[in-house]
């Protein structure tokens, strides 16, 4: 749809001339030759430029400008005005106009200032469209899970969350979060921001792990033109881009050391310098990290700086793996199958009993992430109205075993026992829950951590099996 603009000139013919070659260059050009006409007009047009004469008869151009404010503060006005009047110009700017034009008039250079405006208004616009799309896919509701584990987490984060409202400084606390691939740490990291009292702000968020050394260290501080060989022409680093808000670096174990250093002064100084300059300047941005990594072998290997790593850890939250989320399995996976049930239009598929099963023994190695991307994938391979176990596809050697131990070679020991095993489920979560137990002396909290499940889950079983914990 061609952008509207509005020309409120009182010379017809200057103005008809502006608006036929505005709409051969692709606009939809509307005129009124009088300030009252013209604000009418825009009460019901609500253009995306106005072009306004400063010379009107009855009001002049610069209350015309005023009024237009007073009814959409967004919409941008050059002013038209003639030469000798540039004292008129300034006011116009002063006022609220996007910009001045002498006459007579030259298209070509009306037609670029143009392209200039609404280019601009237009990447706002998506500029805006997509902090709405980040933000709602942010905040604690989005961490989803009813498990102890998860309870816990977002409880940790809601007391960070309350604690930093009260500040009386825009300084908060640097967060690490640490956890297995695919546990969600991302989604804390937004949680944390869009939650938080800089939402209003930019969440700016790179992996460290995918950009070569020298390149992250210009993506994050930027560079002045000249700096190195291919500094064509100055670029903001990304810890300004995310000046007020948050900047979210994942993987944050893979940085170099000499990138650690400068985000060591960082946080200690908040300012930031782009390469090749000498002026350092004020970086007002939250400080969030994550990684996979076990940091502090990292810092006794030598890696990484022990500093760097105090600084980063003021608030530290460590997320549990799926496997240790007991039924938050079952909750997860009843999520992703509705999200892409939606998405391939098979409103009527669930899962089976099997299927559920099947997914509460699985190990997860790849945690959220691969369970996600595993519930997707059945919901485009099913045929029928349901998904059964054999549909997941998911890896038998890396799910618990279904009875006895797991021995050197990998299988469990019902597998040594012939096919005519008996593998009643119930009978072998039975003894499954038994011998963990009794391998843990009755310690309710160390089973669940040996079996991989919440001590409310493990507490439920014990209950469903009226099992006795050991003296």
């Amino acid at each position: 749809m061609p952008a509207a603009i509005l020309i409120i000139e009182d010379e017809l013919t200057l103005a008809k001339n502006i608006a036929i070659y505005l709409k051969r260059s692709g606009y939809d050009a509307s005129v009124a030759s009088t300030g009252e006409d013209g604000l009418a007009q825009i009460e019901t047009l609500r253009p995306e430029a106005v072009l306004l004469d400063y010379a009107l008869p009855g009001i002049n151009g610069l209350e015309v400008l005023k009024r237009i404010k007073e009814i959409d503060a967004r919409i941008p006005v050059i002013l038209m005005t003639g030469h000798g009047s540039e004292l008129v110009a300034v006011e116009a700017m002063k006022a609220g106009a996007y910009d001045y034009l002498i006459k007579p008039v030259i298209l070509s250079e009306l037609k670029l200032r143009l392209e200039k405006l609404v280019g601009q208004e237009k990447r706002e616009e998506e500029l805006t469209y997509h902090r709405r799309k980040i933000a709602a896919e942010g905040g604690l509701d989005h961490l989803i899970g009813r498990s102890a584990p998860m309870v816990a987490l977002k409880a940790a984060i809601r007391q960070l969350l309350d604690a930093e409202s009260g500040l009386a400084d825009a300084e908060l606390p640097a967060v690490l979060i640490t956890g297995e691939t695919g546990t969600g740490k991302e989604l804390v990291a937004r949680a944390l921001h869009f939650d938080g009292v800089r939402s209003a702000e930019p969440f700016v968020e790179m992996n460290c792990s995918t950009i070569p050394g020298d390149l992250l260290e210009a993506e994050l501080f930027g560079y002045e033109r000249g700096a190195f060989t291919d500094a064509k022409q100055r670029k903001l680093g990304l810890i300004e881009a995310a000046g007020g808000g948050t900047l979210f670096l994942d993987e944050i174990g893979d940085v170099e050391p000499r990138v650690q250093i400068k985000l060591l002064k960082l946080l200690e100084d908040k300012t930031v310098r782009r390469l090749g300059s000498v002026r350092e300047q004020r970086a007002d941005v939250r400080i969030v990290t994550a990684t996979n990594r076990a940091l502090e072998q990292a810092v006794r290997d030598g890696h990484f700086r022990a500093d760097l790593l105090f600084r980063l850890r003021i608030v530290h939250f460590d997320l549990p793996p799926l496997r240790a989320r007991g039924d938050d399995v079952l909750v997860l996976a009843e999520h992703y199958l509705g999200l892409q049930r939606a998405r391939y239009r098979k409103p009527q598929l669930r899962f089976t009993a099997e299927a559920e099963r099947a997914m509460l023994r699985y190990t997860w190695p790849g945690n959220v992430r691969e369970l996600r991307n595993v519930i997707e994938q059945a919901v485009i391979m099913a045929t029928g109205g349901t998904i059964d176990a054999v549909e997941l596809r998911l890896t038998s050697t890396l799910a618990l075993p279904a009875g006895g131990d797991v021995v050197a070679d990998g299988t469990a020991d019902t597998e040594k026992r012939g096919d005519d095993a008996d593998l009643n489920l119930a009978e072998v979560e039975r003894d499954l829950l038994v011998r963990a137990l009794a391998q843990t002396r009755g310690n309710v909290t160390q089973a669940a951590r040996l079996l991989g499940v919440t001590r409310d889950t493990l507490r439920y079983r014990i209950e469903k099996y009226n099992l006795e914990l050991p003296l």
